[in-house]
C-alpha cells in the first residue's frame, strides 16, 4: 500500500474468505479502513471470535481499522422447502401466513409459507411480489387470513428461504427486532465501533436504536442503510438523524427501479454532503471479482463515479466474504480511488449548510488550505465535531490530520474521508498539544521543515472555548 493518503475509505465485509488472521492482516495491510460483521447468518460465538481477531491482527500490523457490525432488521423469508419449485411462467401460487394453510379448493395450487404473519394486511391486489432477489417475480391476485395468492410473472426455481421485497408496499415490521438487540449487545460487549441499521425508513426507526444506545452510555455511532422507497422519501430526515449513511444497493435496486438506482445514489451522497454527513455507497462494486481475477470495465466506472461523486466509502460484501480474490478487491478499489483523487475535483463546500458559526470557522479554514498547495490541516478533536465538520467541507487537496486522546473516537474517524486519524494524549496546554502533534507527525514523515499547517482547534480562554484557525510553518 502506497504511503501517500488516499482519500477514499474501504470497507470490506468478513466472511470465510478473510476471517483467518492472516488474512485479516493482509486487509489492514492492503489497505481496509473498516471492518463490516454482516450479521444476518453470524453466531454470537463467531462475532466474539472475530472482534477479537480484528483487533489483535489491528495491533500486529500496527493499524487501528473499525469494526462496523451490520444488523440484519426487519426481513421477510419464505419457509423451508422439501426440494426447490420449478415455478412456470403464468402459474397461479400460495404464500401462506398461517403452518398448514393448503391451497384452498380442489386445484392443485402449490405454496410456500412465510415468517410474516401480518403480510397479508399490509399487501393489495394488485402489488408485486418480488422472491430471490427479483429473479422470480409474482402479482397479488387475491388474499384471505390465511394466504396470498399470485401469479407468476417471471419464472424461477424457488428454494427454501429466499428474501421477499415488495416494492411500493410499506411493511408494519419493527425496525430494531428482537435479534437485531441481541445482535448489536453482543456487539457493545466487545468495543465495536460502528452499528448498521437495515432497511431504515424514516428517522424513528434511528431514533429507537439510540435510545437503546443511550440506555447503555454507548457512543456507538449509527449508520443508516436505505433500502426502499420509503427510505427515498424520508431521505433528508433519515440523514440528519443519522451518524452515517449507507447506499445499500443490493435491495434499493429491487425495491426501486432499476434506472432510478444511479440518480438516488446521487441525491443521497449529496444529502450527506449538504447535511455533513459521511456516506457509503455499497454492494455490488467488484463484484465479478468474487470469481473473477480482474474487474469489469464497467464495475472500474462505478467504484470511480463513486470516488468522483466524493463519497466517504466504498464497500466490499460477497467480494471479500467468499470471493477468490479479496485481497485484489482491496488493492484494485485503492488503485481506482487514488487515480481517480488525482484529476481535477470539484469544489463542493457550497453543498455544505453552513447552519452554525463553528462551520463557518472550520469552512475558513479549509479555503485557506485550499488556498496554499501542498498544505495540511491540522485538527484536535475529543468528542469528533471539529473532524466531522471538517471531512465533511471536504478540503481540494489538503489531508486532514487529527488528533484525539479518545481511542474508540479514533477508530470512528476512520469512516470520515481524507482523515488521518492519530491517538495521542493532550496535554493541558494547548500550545504543548500542538508541539506535540507536529513532532510526532515529523517522526512518521508526514510532515517536513517549510510544510504549512493550517490548524482548526478550541482555544480555552477565561473558561471559554473559542474556535480557532492559526496557520504555521513547520520549523
Amino acid at each position: 500500500m502506497s504511503t501517500s493518503l488516499r482519500r477514499t475509505k474501504i470497507i470490506a465485509t468478513l466472511g470465510p474468505a478473510t476471517e483467518s488472521e492472516q488474512l485479516l492482516g493482509g486487509l489492514i495491510r492492503t489497505g481496509v479502513d473498516i471492518v463490516r460483521l454482516n450479521m444476518a447468518h453470524a453466531t454470537h460465538e463467531w462475532t466474539r471470535t472475530v472482534i477479537r481477531r480484528i483487533r489483535a491482527a489491528s495491533q500486529t500490523v500496527g493499524r487501528e481499522v473499525a469494526i462496523m457490525m451490520d444488523i440484519k432488521g426487519p426481513e421477510i423469508r419464505t419457509g423451508d422447502v422439501a426440494s426447490p419449485i420449478e415455478l412456470k411462467a403464468g402459474e397461479v401460487f400460495d404464500f401462506t401466513v398461517k403452518p398448514g394453510a393448503d391451497g384452498g379448493n380442489a386445484e392443485e395450487i402449490r405454496s410456500v409459507d412465510v415468517n410474516y404473519r401480518d403480510l397479508v394486511r399490509d399487501i393489495k391486489v394488485g402489488d408485486t411480489v418480488l422472491v430471490d432477489n427479483g429473479l422470480i417475480r409474482l402479482e397479488v391476485l387475491t388474499k384471505d387470513e390465511a394466504r396470498i395468492r399470485c401469479r407468476v410473472l417471471i419464472p424461477g426455481e424457488l428454494k427454501s428461504r429466499r428474501h421477499i421485497n415488495l416494492p411500493g408496499v410499506k411493511v408494519n415490521l419493527p425496525s430494531f427486532t428482537a435479534k437485531d438487540r441481541a445482535d448489536a449487545t453482543v456487539g457493545l460487549e466487545e468495543g465495536i465501533d460502528f452499528l448498521a441499521l437495515s432497511f431504515v425508513r424514516d428517522a424513528a426507526d434511528i431514533t429507537l436504536l439510540r435510545d437503546f444506545l443511550e440506555e447503555r452510555k454507548s457512543k456507538v455511532g449509527i449508520i443508516a442503510k436505505i433500502e426502499d422507497q420509503s427510505a427515498i422519501t424520508n431521505l433528508d430526515a433519515i440523514v440528519q438523524a443519522c451518524d452515517g449513511l449507507m447506499v445499500a444497493r443490493g435491495d434499493l435496486g429491487i425495491e426501486c427501479p432499476f434506472e432510478d438506482l444511479p440518480v438516488i445514489q446521487r441525491r443521497a451522497v449529496r444529502a450527506c454532503l449538504r447535511h455533513g454527513r459521511p456516506v457509503i455507497v455499497a454492494t455490488h462494486m467488484l463484484e465479478s471479482m468474487i470469481e473473477q481475477p480482474v474487474p469489469t470495465r464497467a464495475e472500474i466506472t462505478d467504484v470511480a463515479n463513486a470516488v468522483y461523486e466524493l463519497a466517504d466509502c466504498v464497500m466490499l460484501s460477497g467480494e471479500t466474504t467468499i470471493g477468490k480474490y479479496p485481497l485484489d478487491c482491496v488493492q484494485i478499489l485503492d488503485k481506482i480511488a487514488r487515480r481517480i483523487e488525482s484529476e481535477d475535483r470539484p469544489d463542493t463546500r457550497q453543498l455544505v449548510e453552513l447552519h452554525s458559526e463553528r462551520l463557518r470557522v472550520l469552512h475558513s479554514a479549509v479555503v485557506l488550505a485550499d488556498s496554499l498547495p501542498g498544505s495540511k490541516l491540522l485538527t484536535f478533536t475529543r468528542y469528533g465535531t471539529m473532524v466531522r465538520g471538517l471531512a465533511a467541507l471536504r478540503p481540494v487537496c489538503a489531508p486532514i490530520l487529527a488528533f484525539t486522546p479518545q481511542a474508540g473516537l479514533h477508530r470512528q474517524m476512520n469512516l470520515l474521508r481524507a482523515v488521518e486519524p492519530y491517538l495521542m494524549p493532550f496535554a493541558s496546554e494547548p500550545d504543548i498539544t500542538i508541539e506535540n502533534a507536529i513532532a510526532h507527525l515529523r517522526r512518521l514523515g508526514r510532515v517536513a521543515a517549510g510544510d504549512k499547517l493550517i490548524i482548526a482547534t478550541d482555544i480555552l480562554s477565561q473558561d471559554r472555548l473559542f474556535e480557532s484557525v492559526q496557520l504555521r510553518t513547520v520549523k
